[in-house]
């Protein structure tokens, strides 16, 4: 018996590390294997619902792969349009990177030899790595969240200083300190950044507003990104290419950022918003890689949702497992280091519904797994406010949430069920030539797409015990807990009734 029970563990080991991998064929043999040789053991009940999640993981796999290729082919067939940028036109001429033969691409294309040559350029690790599932702040919302105050203004010096002392005393709870709200001019950016140095994990700051001497601060250093972007909508930012050509000159690490909104400013399906939100981020790394081979850069491609009302919302349920999905497609597929964006909320007069809210994001995100994830810790007001209150509350509930998970979880990998689309390349150039996804007939064959995704995780949700029920597991077992220990203080109370 011993010899058998010992034989099952390895095959589950196995499988488990199988899946570690990313290798869901090889987990799905292991697990084949035991339910073919101990077809009565526990593990085998287990066994069976596992053989299923390995195809349907397969299947995610395989469409993460497709994202990545279609997002090179969005660069080497439709381009990027940059043509009213000089010195970006000047930068990929002089690197022999644009494809000068194309005859059907709307922009600029690249090379794909080119493209390829520069991506392999790009690390895939990040020597500050907080590790996965990483939950910080960032996002620099405008607004301090003011107890009692109805004013609306950014923090002062005081304020500001105020909340990096409170984000040191929760390094244990807080995994990255991105900046955490805009600032007035009684203290400027660069001495935002000089007081954030003393949190001693990753810290994100953007430098556009820094001089020269500034914002070479960040430079040669491994707990500093310098946020930054360029390009949206398949074009460039002109604001931006000053900044962005900075940061790559001077060497700081980059956390590239693309913030691109389903149906707003992107593709309404999930794998085209996905695809085209990674071309823009390569695109991103080809120029740093062409002007500083070798240049540190997260893949910082955020998706974002629109929510009932057409505002962006960070309430809605498709954001955090869209981020999830993009944080995979760098996990499982590119091995570049991501950061994504999740565990905050749309309210915002309502500290404890809000603080509750941001809790249930959190956690989906935190079972389907992230990697460095902002915007998760003091945020409210979809990203426009910061709250010092809500901040220590979510620390709070992040402390206890990790105990518990420590507890409560399994080593398993949920599919997430990604919906597919094959019209993504045809999708996204239709979007492009018509100027936005307003009045594309591919946004409005996929208007319902994120509620379709949604409801098939829930149902896939209620067959297996395993599996993350979009309420939150950690949500339901504090409450178990908290009952149990009303339920014991009730029985103490009885006892003693009795025993007088």
């Amino acid at each position: 018996m011993r010899k058998r029970n010992k034989k099952i563990l390895l095959l589950f080991d196995a499988a488990i590390e199988a899946e570690k991998k990313y290798e869901f064929q090889n987990a799905k043999k292991a697990y084949q294997k035991m339910l073919t040789l101990y077809p009565e053991s526990p593990e085998a009940e287990i066994a069976r619902d596992r053989i299923e999640d390995m195809d349907a993981l397969s299947d995610e796999k395989r469409i993460y792969r497709r994202i990545d290729r279609n997002a090179r082919r969005i660069l080497t067939e439709i381009g990027i349009d940059i043509s009213g940028g000089p010195e970006l036109m000047d930068i990929l001429m002089n690197a022999d990177a644009i494809d000068l033969e194309s005859d059907h691409a709307l922009y600029i294309p690249l090379r794909e030899d080119y493209l390829d040559y520069c991506l392999d350029r790009v690390p895939t690790d990040l020597e500050g790595d907080p590790g996965e599932n990483a939950f910080g702040t960032g996002a620099t919302p405008p607004f301090l969240l003011r107890p009692g105050r109805d004013d609306l203004a950014p923090a002062d010096r005081t304020e500001f200083e105020t909340i990096i002392d409170t984000a040191c005393e929760y390094t244990d709870s807080l995994g990255v300190l991105s900046i955490p709200v805009a600032t007035d001019k009684s203290i400027s950016d660069f001495e935002s950044a000089k007081l954030m140095d003393r949190f001693p994990d990753l810290k994100m700051i953007h430098t556009r507003n820094m001089t020269d001497a500034e914002a070479a601060f960040l430079s040669g250093r491994d707990d500093w990104l310098d946020g930054t972007s360029l390009i949206t909508s398949l074009t460039f930012m002109p604001s931006m290419v000053e900044p962005f050509l900075r940061s790559v000159r001077l060497g700081n690490n980059l956390l590239l950022l693309d913030l691109t909104i389903a149906r707003s400013s992107g593709p309404a399906s999930p794998e085209a918003l996905l695809t085209q939100i990674h071309a823009q981020v390569l695109f991103m790394m080809v120029l740093a890689q062409t002007i500083n081979p070798g240049l540190t850069c997260v893949h910082g491609g955020i998706p974002d949702l629109l929510g009932i009302g057409g505002d962006l919302s960070y309430s809605d349920p498709g954001q955090p497992i869209i981020n999830s999905a993009m944080a995979r497609l760098n996990m499982w597929i590119t091995g570049f280091p991501s950061a994504q964006s999740g565990g905050s909320t749309s309210i915002i007069n309502d500290i404890p519904a809000a603080v509750e809210e941001s809790e249930l994001s959190r956690n989906t995100l935190r079972e389907y797994g992230v990697h460095i994830l902002r915007h998760a810790m003091g945020a409210l007001g979809s990203l426009n406010y910061f709250s010092l209150e809500k901040f220590v509350e979510d620390c709070k509930r992040e402390r206890n949430a990790r105990r518990i998970w420590l507890k409560a979880r399994h080593d398993f990998i949920i599919p997430l069920y990604v919906p597919e689309d094959r019209h993504v390349i045809k999708g996204i150039r239709e979007i492009a030539e018509k100027g936005g996804p307003k009045n594309a007939d591919h946004t409005l064959n996929n208007v319902d797409a994120f509620f379709q995704w949604r409801r098939k995780l829930a149902k896939a949700a209620e067959k297996k015990s395993y599996f993350p029920e979009l309420l939150n597991t950690v949500k339901k077992e504090r409450d178990q807990l908290n009952r149990t220990s009303r339920e014991d203080s009730a029985k103490q109370l009885q006892e003693t009734f009795f025993l007088d």
